[in-house]
């Protein structure tokens, strides 16, 4: 298939997936709703990008009464601990493996793939790897009525490439997001969006029931600090001292003094799975992220769940006491 005929066929296909009609809008705000009982789940992480990826992956591992995991996916980053978003992705791919060492959750490291080693070249061309590949084909066992919740909490990159490779399970997968800032937020410049504004597009436009979880104006609010995490976790487990042993280092590079307190945010995109009152949301109308750092907005489009509030202190009550088991 050519270029152009793969963007007619994705231009066709969301224009579908984004249909008026009643029962499309009920359909997805039922599939919007949290899951009962224990759900089968994959985590898309840039595991080596912030300390807060490894506090996700162990707090989702540690969630098992809930939370089934199948597979975890290396997302590519590109910063200061980075040559690039390949070197980045594997850089993650070997922090996941490394977590899972100190968890002693060997059995779980043939589920890792490495995912993306670039952004999406464009919003109809996706990026081929490991992991985009197996979400295309795992979420294929899946249905409407029985869904694979897919956690992401970096570029959104693999699981935009997966829905352009199979564009069917939209319908087969629920897809919580840590991405974007708050509505209110005076730009969008996060992170994990605008690494790649092409895949954020994607998901906001395609019709993929989406949870979306907001930095700055939000999860910004989940932060923690030294002292706490010593009480709570130091000699716990070799997990918990590798923790804040990392957390403390990156805290002291970035924002120096000997008083800080930081977001440890991927957590919160595992906690809304989760059964407890960790966090409010509410149904929007999906926002439009653009190239230029600020979304637009269109009433005519679906619904997304936009969490709005993180009940910080229950969540990390939570936390906690998972992590030092």
């Amino acid at each position: 298939m050519s270029k152009e005929e793969a963007k007619k066929e994705w231009e066709e296909f969301t224009k579908a997936s984004t249909a008026k009609s009643p029962e499309y809008h009920a359909g997805l705000i039922r599939r919007l709703k949290k899951p009962e009982g224990r759900v089968d789940v994959v985590i898309d992480t840039d595991t080596y990008n912030e300390i807060d990826d490894q506090f996700a992956l162990a707090y989702l591992i540690k969630s098992d009464e809930k939370l089934n995991l199948r597979a975890i996916y290396a997302a590519p980053f590109f910063n200061l601990k980075s040559s690039g978003p390949g070197d980045g992705m594997e850089k993650s791919y070997q922090e996941i493996l490394r977590v899972l060492t100190l968890m002693g959750r060997e059995d779980l490291k043939e589920s890792v793939f490495r995912g993306s080693t670039e952004y999406m070249p464009s919003e109809n061309e996706p990026v081929m790897s490991d992991a985009a590949k197996d979400l295309a084909a795992r979420a294929m066992n899946y249905t409407e009525e029985n869904p694979l919740y897919v956690i992401a909490i970096g570029a959104i990159t693999n699981v935009s490439s997966a829905l352009l490779m199979k564009p069917e399970i939209k319908d087969r997968i629920v897809l919580i997001w840590l991405g974007g800032n708050a509505l209110h937020w005076p730009h969008n410049k996060e992170f994990n969006l605008y690494q790649d504004v092409a895949g954020a597009r994607i998901v906001f436009g395609c019709g993929v029931p989406l949870v979306q979880l907001p930095c700055m104006g939000v999860v910004s609010a989940f932060t923690t600090s030294g002292p706490e995490l010593e009480y709570h976790l130091r000699g716990k487990n070799k997990l918990c001292d590798y923790l804040i042993d990392v957390t403390t280092k990156e805290a002291l590079e970035y924002y120096g003094g000997s008083t800080w307190t930081r977001p440890i945010w991927d957590v919160t995109a595992v906690a809304w799975l989760l059964d407890g009152n960790f966090m409010e949301d509410k149904l929007i109308h999906s926002p439009i992220p653009e190239y230029d750092d600020r979304y637009a907005f269109d009433e005519n489009r679906h619904f997304i769940r936009y969490v709005y509030h993180i009940n910080r202190d229950n969540l990390f009550a939570d936390l906690f006491e998972k992590l030092a088991k």
